[in-house]
């Protein structure tokens, strides 16, 4: 019983990870990087398709992306929706390829996008701590109803702990790196 409980805990402690690792991931730093636009949701006959699947997504420079649509039709979607996001790119559009060029961040943009990180991976801690209260509460309902011993409750509640304390470490160093990396220049 509590074993199924921890191991639901980790799981959906893994996933607030998970989930902030791939915010993290579309987050623009000065550097191209092909998941900025890979899961942009493009019009494609009436459809909002992620742009991965109607296009090859490539990183020929260090500030450059470049989108070669599998569908020359789709062109003029892929351009809106670059246009629409909030990326705040100019698309340049030679009827086969669509280029992006990601200028250099200010130091203004830096520090916004510093405050955005933590407060994503604040969102995440506070996440995996209500993971870890629901399975500390789920535990105690255990031990009233007399399914498990409070010895067990009490060792129960400690494992939870050291996956609570292992998974803010995560989310700690997935931001730290972040951060980093939209510091370099």
């Amino acid at each position: 019983m509590i074993k199924e409980v921890l191991k639901d805990a980790e799981d959906r402690m893994k996933s607030a990870v998970a989930v902030l690792e791939d915010d993290l991931k579309g987050m623009r730093t000065g550097r191209a990087s092909p998941a900025l636009v890979e899961k942009l949701h493009v019009e494609y006959y009436g459809t909002a398709t992620p742009l991965y699947q109607l296009a090859t997504i490539t990183t020929p420079e260090a500030q450059l992306i470049s989108i070669r649509p599998f569908d020359k039709t789709s062109l003029k979607a892929i351009e809106k929706a670059i246009l629409a996001s909030e990326l705040g790119l100019t698309p340049n559009n030679d009827g086969t390829i669509i280029r992006l060029n990601i200028p250099a961040l200010t130091q203004e943009r830096r520090t916004e996008l510093q405050k955005l990180v933590h407060r994503r991976a604040e969102e995440s801690r506070v996440a995996v701590r209500n993971v870890r209260r629901s399975a500390i509460d789920d535990l105690r309902e255990m031990e009233k109803e007399k399914i498990i011993s409070e010895d067990d409750n009490k060792h129960g509640q400690e494992e939870m702990q050291k996956l609570t304390d292992k998974y803010i470490r995560e989310i700690d160093e997935a931001g730290k790196r972040k951060e980093a990396e939209i510091m370099e220049v």
